[in-house]
């Protein structure tokens, strides 16, 4: 059967020209008809390459951008508050129930412990090799360096007897802050040397080769990752991208093209608005322009000439008299005939600007760990839900970034200082310092306690405590930790105050009783100055 003449062109216009032919497959990164894919040019490479060749310059343009932002400035002060607070407090947990130890040895042992470190942590002279800062303090300067820099470097030296005569201090353990872009950059992979750290076979640094600055002449040192001992030398924190990562890099290298570009539109819009608001006013007049003026030169009549300039000449006269001014004391008597004055409102910045200002922000504060209210200081729009949602977004980044960065610095430096208080003997412990050597793991084992988790509510927060443990669905530990506090410190300080109110014959503000009379009290007896009618 012969096809149509429809059906046989049909047919044909199925089949493509030779040498167009193309075939549809199912992969990955299939571009569009634009090619907006292959215009992207892009290369794979370790992570540790790409920190290399960028870590200097991202690390200026970081701190450039932190010191001459406000914003910045105060979302960095921001993250400080919410991972620190004051100071990271240490919560002694040492295991040595498996090593002998009795749960009355354990708690004495605790107690001295945390005592002693708070008191050597507080001290700049004893803490710090400088002898002017607060642990604390070095801790927020060691954050600061992370969110610039991208990691925290320093040393853990030691002060001999003749030192610690001259300067008046008990310890010897200091910490010596380094800036991080004082260890060199220097890399031979050969040598097992990249940026600065020298690794063994098993990638495992060996020492670090850091640039120093003695009478105003650079030099360079190489200081050990160990000592002799095994303790920790160098002191370098940072948070890795990828498993073979030797460097840290700035936490705004992701955000800073966006952020430079926000603040480029920030800059201009300001501008504007600020040009607008100057020239609000402007006056209109149907006179000749400065080339019709140049053209009365051509005329050839003297006397013609002189009456055009007369003209001109008497009515700039009048508005010279009349002091077209705005902003000034004086008024608009009158103008020029045929001249309007027209005044203008600032179009600057359009509807458009804070949605995509509202954005960048949102961008960067996603970057930096913060959230987006506490960046822009924008509570406007806020709900309790939203503010609920907003915080349980973003604490658990706080969390992680207190264990990753505070917590080691506080832990790398407490080691140090527990080894040294035992060797010396200022702190008892079980055995002598051999034993502890033998069970350093287990006796140093500890956990850091920042901030509480801010609430939008504090009424309903507590409500929800009160129920998690009247359910038994938590433990007095949790909820203490929760609020940032440690639960031995708060039974212990409970029963001291317990105690002097009894002594003094005033009613305990601890108990209360149900709505049925039954009292409610953890581990108290009801008395006579129980308070009545509280809910649980």
């Amino acid at each position: 059967m012969k096809k149509s003449k429809k059906a046989e062109a049909k047919s044909k216009a199925l089949v493509p020209a030779a040498g167009l032919a193309r075939r549809s497959t199912a992969q990955y990164l299939r571009d569009t008809s634009s090619g907006i894919l292959a215009s992207r040019l892009v290369t794979l490479r370790e992570s540790r390459d790409d920190i290399r060749q960028s870590w200097r310059r991202v690390a200026a343009l970081a701190a450039d951008i932190i010191q001459n932002s406000g914003t910045l400035k105060g979302a960095v002060d921001q993250v400080l508050a919410d991972t620190v607070g004051t100071e990271l407090k240490l919560q002694c947990r040492p295991d040595l129930a498996q090593a002998g130890w009795s749960e009355v040895e354990i708690d004495r042992f605790v107690d001295v412990v945390e005592r002693r470190w708070r008191r050597y942590a507080w001290t700049p002279g004893e803490c710090d090799f400088r002898g002017k800062f607060t642990l604390p303090q070095q801790v927020d300067v060691g954050l600061r360096w992370q969110i610039a820099f991208g990691e925290v470097t320093g040393l853990i030296d030691y002060f001999s007897t003749p030192l610690r005569q001259r300067y008046g201090v008990e310890t010897g353990t200091k910490l010596l802050l380094i800036p991080p872009y004082r260890l060199k950059q220097d890399t031979s992979e050969a040598e097992g040397l990249f940026q600065g750290v020298f690794h063994d076979e098993n990638g495992r640094p060996v020492r670090y080769r850091f640039q120093r600055r003695q009478n105003g002449i650079e030099t360079d040192a190489e200081f050990p990752a160990f000592d002799g001992d095994g303790r920790r030398r160098v002191m370098h924190v940072f948070d890795p991208v990828d498993a073979t990562d030797v460097r840290g890099i700035s936490v705004l290298a992701a955000a800073m093209r966006k952020y430079v570009q926000a603040e480029t539109l920030d800059d201009a819009t300001l501008q504007t608005a600020i040009l607008q608001t100057v020239f609000a006013a402007t006056l209109t007049s149907a006179q000749p322009s400065k080339d019709a003026f140049e053209a009365l030169d051509l005329l050839e009549d003297e006397s013609l000439k002189d009456e055009f300039a007369g003209y001109f000449t008497k009515a700039l006269d009048r508005v010279r008299q009349g002091s077209v001014t705005i902003g000034g004391t004086s008024q608009i008597n009158h103008l020029a005939p045929e001249e309007s004055l027209k005044f203008h409102t600032a179009e600057t910045p359009g509807a458009q600007y804070l949605p995509f200002s509202t954005a960048l922000k949102r961008e960067l504060a996603r970057c930096l760990g913060v959230t987006y209210s506490s960046l822009a200081m924008d509570h406007g729009s806020m709900t309790y839900s939203s503010a609920r949602m907003e915080t349980a977004s973003i604490w658990p980044v706080v969390l992680r970034r207190r264990e990753r960065i505070a917590a080691t610095m506080c832990q790398a430096v407490y080691e140090a200082w527990l080894d040294e208080e035992i060797g010396e003997g200022r702190i008892a412990y079980k055995g002598g310092y051999t034993a502890f050597r033998r069970q350093k793991p287990l006796a140093t084992w500890t956990e850091w306690r920042g901030p509480a988790r801010p609430v939008a509510d504090d009424e309903k927060a507590a409500r929800a405590s009160t129920e998690r443990l009247y359910n038994c669905t938590t433990t007095l530990a949790d909820e203490c930790a929760e609020l940032g506090r440690d639960s031995r410190d708060v039974i212990n300080q409970r029963s001291r105050e317990q105690a002097m109110l009894a002594a003094a014959g005033l009613p305990s503000p601890f108990r209360r009783t149900t709505g049925g009379g039954a009292t409610a009290d953890s581990g108290a007896t009801p008395d006579s100055g129980s308070s009545q009618g509280a809910t649980p």
